[in-house]
């Protein structure tokens, strides 16, 4: 896949002159740039100002254009902006305030001696921090930035842009206060240790961008700490979304979900929670692959505690050997694994329905486009193709749920209502290239927020005394009890007037 284009915007004077604009132009073009847009911003007696906004491939090819407007006569490159840095001038997320602080009576209410009453409330009953501070609504996004999207180890700092990305997303699909977290800690053991020591202001956790196998302990161990819901999303937000347009793509295909024969080629985070909710999905039939072939139990490299976990839960029929012998009459292949490592002529060897998720970012391990007519149905991570695997149709409206239900933690069951949620909103227009609907599709998170809400308290994962333990029925009750115990009151103060 190559390069997305860059924006570039050059800030230039131009004398003032007949052809000049064309002049620049034509040398932006001749050097395979192209004009987006040219705005004027001053006119002078001499001199006429422009933003002159161009499609770059990367920096070097921006250079090479910004090298090429200074040699122009007649043409003076005043400044240079980026158009993805301006997107993250001084941050992407901030945080407001709900109500003004205009004179002293807002400020005795919101802060001393106001706030005293609700402090008292909350040491004598923690449960009320959820209906009288932030907590209720605020998710810690808490990373060591380990394995950052495809660049890896970069460490916490250098991974913030991404948090406040995910904080981003958090708010503006789920509503949901975010907070990026960085831990610099690679020891698991502290970084849980940290986690839980500040938890206290947080009514869920999402961990993101931590290196397998460290991410498996981490959120064992904060699971087991906490009582609020630990989620990290690069496993379970992926295999939500896998499964739900794996429940589509069966129904395409005139298949029950538990009947399929499915690889799953890739044994880290995402992989591995893949196998899990597919398993907890009725899926019994998984034949795990890396890089060294079919992870059994028996084999005798490449066996850490996890494959070793996953090689006794898996491939039932007790297939060995390499990618050619799991991927023999499969129906579905899963990966996530690396960039072309799917051989078309494999696929070939597949079910006659076959399905194939090739979820390798930016390559997949089988091209679309080579893949087409061989498959039925093909998604990708990719937006640029149809059926993007995209966690953002699960982690807004899961800590949507969550939170209004005050859940104390997530279960399989909760994942797997959240996939149902996603694969109902496809409903009777699926088709093989419309599986999972657009991560862009505002329906998505009402419906999964609902259905991980309604399942939390029907296990009764829910926090005893909070408004997220009632009922839409019980809460209406409540706060109708609590207006007429208003009006009785004020009812009492005009029949005894002090």
């Amino acid at each position: 896949m190559p390069p997305l284009p860059q924006r570039i915007t050059f800030q230039v004077a131009l004398e003032h002159a007949p052809g000049m604009l064309g002049k620049v132009t034509t040398a932006i073009d001749e050097l395979g740039a192209e004009v987006v847009a040219t705005d004027r911003t001053k006119q002078q007696r001499h001199v006429t100002f422009r933003d002159i906004t161009i499609e770059v491939r990367d920096e070097q090819h921006a250079e090479e254009v910004a090298a090429e407007l200074v040699e122009l006569e007649g043409v003076e490159l005043l400044a240079i902006s980026d158009e993805i840095l301006a997107a993250h001038d001084r941050g992407k997320i901030r945080v407001e305030v709900t109500r003004e602080v205009r004179g002293s009576e807002d400020l005795a209410l919101v802060y001393t001696p106001g706030v005293a009453k609700v402090c008292r409330l909350i040491a004598d009953d923690p449960v009320a921090s959820y209906r009288l501070t932030i907590r209720a609504n605020s998710v810690a996004v808490v990373t060591d930035g380990s394995a950052v999207l495809g660049l890896g180890d970069i460490g916490p700092l250098a991974s913030l842009p991404v948090m406040e990305g995910k904080a981003m997303l958090f708010k503006s699909f789920g509503d949901v206060d975010a907070y990026p977290i960085l831990v610099d800690e690679r020891d698991p053991d502290a970084f849980v240790d940290t986690i839980a020591r500040i938890a206290g202001g947080f009514g869920g956790i999402n961990l993101e961008d931590i290196a397998a196998p460290r991410c498996f302990e981490i959120e064992g161990k904060l699971r087991q700490r906490l009582d609020i819901p630990v989620f990290h999303d690069d496993q379970h937000g992926t295999a939500i979304v896998v499964l739900a347009a794996l429940m589509n793509a069966a129904e395409v295909v005139g298949r029950e979900l538990a009947s399929l024969r499915v690889v799953v080629q890739g044994v880290g985070a995402a992989g591995v929670a893949i196998i899990d909710l597919l398993g907890a999905a009725g899926v019994t039939d998984i034949v795990p692959v890396d890089i060294d072939g079919i992870v059994t139990a028996k084999r005798g490299s490449g066996l850490d505690p996890i494959r070793r976990r996953v090689a006794k839960r898996t491939n039932p029929r007790g297939l060995t050997g390499a990618q050619a012998e799991a991927l023999e009459g499969a129906d579905v292949f899963i990966g996530v694994s690396g960039p072309e490592s799917l051989p078309l002529a494999l696929v070939q060897t597949m079910s006659e329905d076959r399905i194939v998720f090739a979820m390798a970012n930016p390559t997949p391990e089988i091209h679309p486009d080579v893949a087409r007519g061989h498959v039925r149905v093909m998604a990708t991570g990719r937006s640029d193709f149809p059926n993007q695997i995209n966690n953002v149709l699960a982690f807004p409206g899961i800590f949507r749920g969550l939170l209004d239900a005050a859940a104390t933690t997530v279960t399989d069951e909760m994942k797997i209502a959240a996939a149902q949620g996603i694969a109902s909103i496809v409903g009777d227009d699926r088709a093989p290239d419309y599986v999972v609907p657009s991560p862009f599709d505002r329906s998505v998170v009402p419906v999964v927020a609902e259905a991980v809400a309604r399942t939390a308290r029907e296990q009764g994962h829910v926090r005893p005394g909070s408004l997220g333990s009632l009922e839409s029925e019980s809460r209406a009750a409540m706060h109708e009890a609590a207006r007429r115990a208003v009006q009785r009151a004020v009812a009492r103060r005009f029949d005894n007037p002090a």
